[in-house]
């Protein structure tokens, strides 16, 4: 994806620090104090526009989201909608997803969201991939115990990459779509590229893994 260049991006974004945290750091194990609640936060890595995490927090106000996206130029976007719909379950972070740990302590989250990531198709890049065995240690580590990451993307390659990474991790494969449209899941709340893609006709695929290491 070629990033179109804003450079007033960075200034809104720190403008909006209501919806965009800064210093998320300083809020490792303390983000239902940000959000006001004990509700459940789940997390979306690689936001982007944000259009799906603002479509959730509208559908389900008793759970807090966070998206999380490395390029502001990308981000703006997000914090834009957070400010026009002022979600107060809807919060952005302007970061890396590899210092995921760095943010959010033990057992904070309750779910992760991959959605659309880049495929990384070259081989020696597989480390590259949210769903490479790197990011889901990383992504057990800050959820509760029998978390979930619930993954869709148009990408075919991408999808059997990550089955095979889900199972060979150890985790339980639920609610599997080979063409998420055509099924009968209810209540999909679509991506920017979701839409593109679909309405272009090509299938979406969807999976939710649940990490089997609850507490007996």
């Amino acid at each position: 994806m070629r990033l179109r260049h804003k450079p007033w991006a960075n200034d809104f974004i720190t403008e909006h620090s209501q919806y965009a945290i800064s210093n998320p750091e300083q809020y490792k194990g303390k983000w239902h104090e940000i959000f006001g609640n004990h509700n459940p936060i789940h997390i979306e890595v690689g936001t982007g526009k944000g259009q799906f995490l603002a479509g959730m927090s509208q559908q389900n106000p008793d759970i807090n989201y966070i998206g999380i996206e490395l390029f502001d130029s990308v981000i703006v976007a997000a914090v834009q909608k957070a400010v026009d719909l002022q979600l107060e379950n809807f919060k952005l972070l302007n970061v890396n997803a590899k210092d995921l740990s760095e943010y959010f302590d033990e057992n904070e989250i309750d779910r992760v969201y991959l959605n659309f990531s880049d495929p990384w198709p070259k081989v020696r890049h597989a480390k590259r991939r949210l769903t490479y065995k790197d990011f889901l240690s990383l992504y057990e580590k800050i959820l509760i115990k029998g978390g979930e990451i619930h993954f869709k993307t148009d990408n075919q390659g991408l999808f059997e990459y990550s089955l095979i990474s889900f199972s060979e991790y150890g985790l339980q494969l639920k609610y599997l779509s080979l063409d998420l449209h055509n099924s009968d899941f209810e209540g999909n709340i679509m991506t920017e590229y979701e839409e593109k893609f679909s309405g272009k006709g090509q299938r979406i695929y969807r999976v939710e893994a649940k990490y089997m290491n609850e507490d007996i």
